[in-house]
């Protein structure tokens, strides 16, 4: 099978690459793509076990309703878990853990806490928010190969009530759980054999010791030779997103010098510079970014069509919420992970994010439909409009983000919002389309570079990254010359 995939791309990209998609006055100018990470298959393996919760009988401490859980069992294996439940619209105020054990060993982790409230999300009213889809979700967490799990899932308490027959104090729940609480386990799938031999690893980044004895409802990519032929164009389209910047079917863009940029930029968006852009584009030069083939996305899994807005008008930064336990080879697993819970556990189009950073500072592109272009997001709830989002892949409310991902994250908003003419140490205005700051419809004045808590209440990106978005707007301007 992975014969007959590979034998239909070649046909396919070779037929596109009789003919150059760069620019002329790029061309002459543009890097080749390197090698080093050869084009994965389009099949990637990968699925997702969905474990309903149940309520936990313990002592009269605790109303029934107030905790649900998974005990503890032997699954399949998976690298990424969080918890979904119905209404998305629901939230979930309590706490969520989980315990799981290293593939292939008896060693188990202690109880790890999930971010309960993930407010990455499509603005509302939206077709991706109305698709009758979306489920309420925790930040997903990143666990590495796991073959074992236990969950517990606890509401908030408020009061306690007592007994007068036997003296006994029962604590109340302060609000229900949500209905439908489902603990889903992902496996990301297979990285490209060009990845691993380069990583060092294995596919999943890490050992594969075979398959555990027990698991829940396990929904597995099909392997059809037709579906997988359908999964080949869809990865072709999301290339072809990128035409102009590299080379059909490219696993990354490398990056460019400012001249080159400056080419790239009159090219791609001649018609539509302002006059100040025209004699003096600021504008960072081009950073090197994965592409979704780069990090071997499953294009069977996101909608087909691509969906814009007018302009990037100011980026979001977040952080991803999912934990510091990666390694950087270990990245492009953790990314396939998170697409595949916004899309299949979640509900989402497509992964939420426009971009995704590591700690290593490498620069991934996010939602299919060109990394120039403005691709509509579900990052930041009301202000997805005109907007890039921005994901630092781990949690920095306690951690201090690396300085390769701060300098990758000036560097990337330099060029993106420089396509547009935007000042990274500016302010700019954004239409609300509704949250829980601010009303729908309310023009609200942000920085241009933001980070998720300006828009909506919300720890994200977490304190100590959140920190750094001041010295990340001067870097990013002088990046672009200014």
């Amino acid at each position: 099978m992975r014969g007959f995939l590979a034998s239909s791309i070649g046909v396919t990209c070779a037929a596109a690459l009789a003919l150059p998609l760069t620019p002329p006055a790029v061309a002459a100018h543009q890097a080749p793509v390197t090698a080093s990470r050869p084009a994965p298959s389009a099949e990637v393996l990968g699925g997702t076990q969905s474990l309903p919760l149940a309520p936990v009988a313990r002592d009269r401490t605790l109303a029934p309703a107030g905790e649900q859980g998974v005990s503890r069992r032997d699954v399949r294996h998976f690298s990424l878990v969080g918890v979904v439940w119905d209404d998305p619209d629901t939230a979930l105020h309590g706490s969520v853990q989980v315990r799981t054990r290293a593939a292939g060993t008896d060693t188990w982790s202690g109880w790890q806490d999930l971010e309960t409230h993930n407010d990455d999300a499509a603005d509302p009213g939206t077709a991706e928010r109305t698709s009758g889809q979306v489920r309420g979700a925790t930040a997903p967490l990143w666990v590495g190969d796991s073959d074992g799990v236990e969950a517990r899932v606890r509401a908030e308490t408020d009061r306690t009530a007592e007994d007068e027959a036997d003296g006994s104090r029962t604590t109340v729940a302060a609000a229900p759980l949500p209905t439908g609480l489902r603990l889903e386990l992902v496996d990301p799938g297979e990285a490209a054999e060009g990845e691993v031999a380069r990583s060092g690893v294995d596919r999943r980044g890490v050992a594969r010791r075979g398959v555990a004895r027990r698991g829940g409802t396990h929904r597995s990519a099909p392997t059809a030779e037709p579906v997988a032929a359908l999964a080949a164009l869809a990865a072709t389209d999301a290339s072809a997103a990128n035409a102009g910047l590299g080379v059909l079917g490219a696993t990354e863009l490398p990056a460019l010098d400012r001249k080159q940029t400056e080419q790239e930029l009159f090219a791609l968006r001649a018609g539509e510079l302002t006059e100040q852009q025209r004699v003096k584009p600021y504008i960072g030069p081009r950073p090197r970014i994965v592409t979704r083939r780069g990090w071997g996305a499953d294009e069977k899994l996101r909608e087909k069509k691509f969906v814009y807005t007018k302009k990037a008008k100011a980026a979001f930064v977040h952080h991803t919420a999912s934990g510091n336990g990666y390694s950087c080879a270990q990245a492009p697993s953790l990314i396939r992970g998170i697409y595949r819970y916004h899309v299949k556990s979640m509900g989402w189009r497509d992964i939420g994010y426009n971009f995704l950073v590591d700690k290593c500072g490498n620069i991934y592109e996010g939602r299919a439909g060109g990394v120039a272009k403005p691709v509509l997001g579900a990052h930041t709830l009301g202000f997805n409009t005109n907007s890039v989002g921005i994901a630092v892949l781990g949690s920095y409310e306690s951690t201090k983000p690396s300085a390769a991902a701060v300098k990758a994250v000036a560097r990337l908003t330099a060029w993106k919002l420089g396509l547009y003419g935007a000042n990274p140490s500016g302010k700019t205005y954004l239409k609300s389309g509704g949250g829980n700051l601010y009303r729908k419809g309310k023009n609200v004045r942000l920085n241009v570079i933001s980070g998720h808590r300006d828009g909506f209440n919300t720890e994200c990106p977490g304190r100590l990254l959140y920190s750094k978005l001041g010295s990340t707007r001067s870097t990013a301007a002088r990046y672009q010359g200014r």
